[in-house]
């Protein structure tokens, strides 16, 4: 029964009047519950019918072009007619915009810097190559003949040149993982240091060996030996900056989302904040269970119709256009003020009685989600029990029709759809599970000998977010909101957030104190003991 605070001044209704008037909101609330429970009712008797003349496991994408998956895959089609679903708006329109365009900066970025680093690959590689070549090319006359140990170190340039190739290789071309926003700076200082180097190198080399034309040859292929060795040195400081400095736990960071708190904990190293956040983003995925915004929406209404319970009336009817201006304005602000004063006391008369509903409704939803999941258990036991697997003795003896994996699921899923379509909508995840999904995760199991047991864990409780389809949970990009740069250490006490268009992941660092340990030690002849006999005992 909603709340109603009335506002009496000046009042010229009759009591009759205000009687008709009540008599006709009891009417009419009255009218619309009936109306509520014929919809529900309707709701209720819903069927499963599945089209004849075409297969379940149809490629609905294919079909529909870009039409999106309904929630209300176990029941009949109904046309609605409204405004297209296929519709654009102007706002859609920009943000279509602005994704291209963002697209399009991070492919430039990223084939950039996989050109740039290209290219001082072949520098570094092609420099000794070039040392020992450049001689024969420009004063091959003046050059001494090179004896055994001049060509022994061919030996070694070749074989050392092949293994900085293959380090260069395996520890930077890499896919990318993902776009920063900062470039990673342990990786550009490599990167100016290399190239520093390489062009010392190469101005020693101008001035003391092409000025001079030095005919010394031996001398010359033992100065690409130190280049090379130098390059292994700076690949060797490569994988201490980049990969084991990162390995040892300094820090403890918190990762809270901030629609329901699920929150995890992980151990960092020393690491930058952007790639803290990188390192959070890929637990998060494996980690944390799928983002549900449903379960999230039962508080909302609840509130919305607490306050939609509450209704104001003004009696006195609207104020005069000649009062709009002067004194008016101070009257309709006090009568405003008053009606809000009036909606928050009688907000907080209900406060009182609302721990009640919420805990009737939250033992009506588990009395509902047991049942469905009973119901649930039995049919899809049921419908495994209607098929089995065949050896191949037995296809040779009985010539009866064999069906595979994608048909056998499409023949037991009817028996199973809606009782599995009521318990996903109960626990509010038919966005999450598709029709075209749950049967090829049902084809996956019976081509896995999986038992009814195994089959419905995915839906019984909620896994982890890679778990699902792309569509459910891929981010087309994630903020780093960060007060410190994020291109600075973590810290003790650093807070930063990871934002995407739903919700938030907010990270607090903790660092790992100093433990410090001592040793105590006990001779193990000192363990010795008495038996204390009482009176009272029964010994």
């Amino acid at each position: 029964m909603d709340t109603e605070s009335t506002y009496s001044g000046y009042s010229y209704y009759s009591g009759r009047s205000r009687g008709s008037h009540r008599h006709g909101e009891r009417t009419r609330d009255r009218d619309r519950h009936k109306s509520r429970n014929k919809d529900s009712r309707s709701e209720k008797s819903v069927t499963i019918n599945s089209p004849p003349a075409e297969p379940l496991l149809g490629d609905s994408s294919v079909r529909g072009g870009e039409q999106v998956q309904d929630d209300n895959w176990g029941e009949t089609t109904t046309a609605v007619t409204g405004t297209s679903e296929h519709s654009l708006s102007q706002e859609d329109i920009v943000r279509i915009t602005k994704d291209l365009e963002d697209s399009v900066g991070l492919d430039c970025r990223r084939y950039f810097t996989l050109t740039l680093a290209v290219v001082m690959g072949l520098l570094v590689f092609l420099t000794p190559v070039a040392f020992l070549v450049l001689p024969h090319l420009l004063w091959p006359e003046k050059l001494q003949s090179c004896g055994t140990a001049c060509e022994g170190l061919f030996i070694s340039v070749a074989f050392k040149l092949l293994i900085l190739l293959l380090a260069v290789w395996a520890l930077f071309f890499r896919s990318p993982r993902a776009g920063l926003p900062r470039v990673f700076v342990f990786r550009a200082l490599l990167a100016v240091l290399v190239l520093l180097f390489v062009m010392s190198y190469w101005l020693f080399y101008g001035v003391r060996i092409l000025d001079t034309q030095d005919d010394n040859y031996q001398g010359i292929v033992q100065y690409a030996v130190s280049l090379v060795d130098a390059l292994l040195f700076i690949h060797y400081l490569a994988i201490v900056l980049l990969e084991l400095r990162q390995l040892q736990p300094c820090f403890s960071v918190c990762v809270m989302r901030s629609t329901d708190g699920e929150k995890r904990h992980y151990n960092l190293g020393q690491l930058s904040i952007q790639r803290a956040a990188l390192a959070i983003l890929e637990h998060y995925y494996c980690d944390f269970p799928v983002h549900n915004p449903a379960l999230l929406s039962a508080s909302k209404s609840r509130a919305a119709k607490h306050l939609a319970g509450l209704k104001v009336y003004n009696v006195d009817g609207e104020f005069p256009a000649a009062l709009a201006d002067g004194p008016g304005n101070n009257a309709a602000a006090g009568m405003a003020h008053s009606q809000s004063r009036a909606m928050i006391a009688a907000a907080a008369r209900r406060r009182d009685t609302s721990h009640n509903e919420l805990y009737y409704e939250d033992a009506e939803h588990e009395r509902r989600v047991r049942k469905r999941k009973a119901r649930l258990v039995v049919a899809v036991e049921e419908a495994f029990t209607h098929i089995k697997r065949m050896q191949e003795e037995e296809q040779k003896k009985t010539p009866v029709d064999v069906m595979d994996p994608r048909e056998a699921a499409q023949a037991i899923f009817p028996s199973m759809a809606r009782a599995l379509q009521k318990y996903l909508r109960t626990t509010k995840q038919q966005h999450c599970h598709s029709m075209e999904s749950i049967q090829q995760h049902l084809a996956f199991c019976i081509t896995n000998n999986m038992t009814p047991k195994a089959f419905l864990e995915s839906y019984l409780s909620a896994g982890p977010t890679l778990q699902y389809s792309r569509s459910h949970w891929l981010a087309r990009q994630w903020t780093l909101i960060s007060d410190a740069s994020v291109t600075s250490g973590l810290s003790d006490g650093c807070v930063f957030q990871l934002k995407c268009v739903d919700f938030s992941l907010v990270v607090t660092t903790k660092k790992i104190p100093y433990i410090q340990m001592s040793e105590e030690y006990i001779d193990p002849k000192s363990h010795k003991f008495v038996l204390r006999l009482q009176s009272e005992t029964s010994v």
